[in-house]
């Protein structure tokens, strides 16, 4: 059987064309019901003359500007829902096989180290993490915006210049980062704790690896392979992750450690790289390579500190239990809130699982100016990631001190923290993906200044509650640090998009259906 990137052919050609379907469905459903619908109709109106024909595949993904046909229509929000919806479900169910070999993977680590080195190893890939995506300057999301705003107007110039730009770019960075970071360790680090220096070390050698797929995986997205963008990080890296580490436990001729674990994250990591660049190469469109790249790039570069910055606090926000632990010595607390952290985020997947195909739908109503059409699609997004978290949450809440006793003695401590940090990503899903809808609408500045916001609550709330009740306390503080942060993402949201949250615009939606309906079966009687 013919294999490409760890997919049967057979499997990859099935996925390929419903990813298509998918990304059609949602960008350009209801192509064909002109005749059915009011012309007047807002949604319908904006813009209609910039829509493309996506009955070809190859269109669906690169649609070119020349071909559009002057009676296309924008979709109806019924048909966009349906699609979010549709490949949202797709996307969580990658994500929920992946969370479980995750899941996995977090188990075999802590029961083969111990809860030290298991700090040591959380510590260490926190750090990795944060300036990991501070390498990717921001591409890992931008990148997102611009290939679907030059594919739309059919511009493969600067769908390929931009993508030159930022891999040269972020992986120069990248590396540098690595190198610096490897230097500061090798001659600052204290050489009694050789453990941490050594899993430290690793750790800056896979800046560069981890940078490298989250790119990869975006061009993947960004060319039309949603579902696909997720198999290798989420399945294929964890899969060899606990492939590796199970080995290694069998074999009983590697020392159980953190800087054991680190080579296998870094092994782990290369081999995705390399699947993931392969994958991007099947799904980019005919004739990238050859056209001559296009430059614009003052227009790149200047979406480049914004989104720089937002993607280190991203992972620093989510981290800061960890990282804070770990600057102040409590390195076995910083491996029982990194275990509770890891639980809770399960509770965060629906929330992913929706902001991937969220963003390219979210980016091309922006660019057409529909705000109508972005509310609704907005609003039914979050009501995805709104259901989804809750689904999960409430059994987790209940079996959560069980599950972590599997991990040992130690780790049943981290009930507490799971439980605080679940609440705390409920509300964060409730507000559905406000800061994939600043990005998609060139809100970047907003976006990082909430963030700002944001990051400081969480190290002013990890730092007291660490210090008035250890490990809970800093659950307690990540918590409302993300509350506050989306609180302010929310109202930036509704005073500038005009755009208001997603739960509410659902409610007073139904709420008015439900009246237009009561005076329909009044005027019947």
């Amino acid at each position: 059987m013919n294999v490409t990137c760890g997919i049967p052919r057979n499997d990859r050609h099935g996925i390929r064309p419903v990813e298509r379907k998918i990304i059609s469905t949602i960008s350009q459903s209801g192509a064909g019901s002109a005749a059915k619908g009011d012309q007047g109709d807002e949604m319908r109106d904006a813009g209609a003359k910039d829509i493309d024909d996506f009955s070809d595949p190859k269109l669906a993904r690169f649609p070119a500007a020349s071909v559009a046909p002057t009676n296309m229509v924008l979709p109806h929000k019924e048909d966009t829902g349906r699609g979010l919806g549709y490949a949202s479900i797709f996307a969580l169910l990658v994500y929920i096989g992946g969370a479980g070999l995750t899941s996995l993977a977090q188990l075999l680590i802590a029961r083969i180290v111990g809860s030290t080195s298991y700090g040591i190893y959380s510590y260490v890939l926190a750090w990795t993490s944060v300036l990991a995506y501070l390498a990717t300057l921001g591409f890992h999301v931008s990148l997102l915006r611009f290939v679907s705003a030059y594919s739309a107007k059919g511009r493969l110039d600067l769908v390929h210049g931009v993508i030159r730009f930022a891999l040269q770019r972020s992986l120069a960075a990248a590396t540098l980062f690595g190198i610096v970071g490897a230097a500061l360790i090798f001659f600052f680090s204290d050489p009694s704790h050789k453990e941490l220096q050594i899993s430290q070390l690793l750790g800056m050698a896979a800046v560069p690896l981890v940078t490298a797929y989250a790119l990869g995986a975006t061009l993947v997205r960004a060319f039309g392979g949603g579902v696909s963008a997720l198999l290798p990080e989420r399945i294929v890296r964890d899969g060899l992750l606990l492939t590796l580490l199970g080995m290694a436990g069998l074999s009983g001729s590697w020392t159980p450690n953190a800087p054991l674990v680190m080579q296998a994250v870094l092994a782990s990591s290369a081999i995705t790289v390399g699947l993931v660049f392969v994958m991007a190469t099947k799904f980019q469109p005919p004739g990238l390579r050859q056209v001559q790249p296009g430059d614009e790039s003052r227009e790149w570069w200047s979406a480049v500190p914004p989104m720089m910055l937002m993607a280190g606090l991203d992972v620093f926000i989510s981290r800061a239990g960890v990282m804070v632990l770990g600057w102040t010595h409590h390195i076995r607390e910083a491996g029982i809130f990194a275990l509770g952290l890891n639980v809770a985020l399960l509770v965060s997947l629906s929330l992913v699982a929706v902001s991937t195909m969220f963003a390219p739908t979210a980016a091309a109503l922006h660019a057409r100016g529909d705000r109508l059409a972005l509310q609704q699609l907005f609003s039914r997004a979050a009501l995805l990631s709104s259901g989804g978290a809750l689904t999960m949450a409430i059994p987790m809440l209940a079996i959560i001190e069980p599950l972590l006793s599997w991990f040992g003695g130690d780790f049943s401590t981290a009930a507490p923290v799971a439980r605080i940090l679940i609440l705390g990503y409920v509300f964060v899903a409730l507000c559905g993906p406000q800061m994939l809808l600043l990005m998609m609408t060139g809100n970047e500045w907003a976006a990082a200044a909430t963030m700002i916001v944001g990051a400081a609550a969480s190290i002013i709330g990890c730092a007291t509650g660490i210090a008035l009740y250890g490990a809970p306390g800093a659950a307690v503080g990540l918590a409302l640090a993300l509350a506050i942060w989306n609180v302010a993402m929310s109202i930036y949201i509704s005073k500038r998009l005009k755009i208001i949250p997603g739960l509410i615009f659902a409610l007073t939606s139904f709420r008015t259906h439900a009246v237009e309906g009561q005076r329909r079966h009044w005027f019947l009687r």
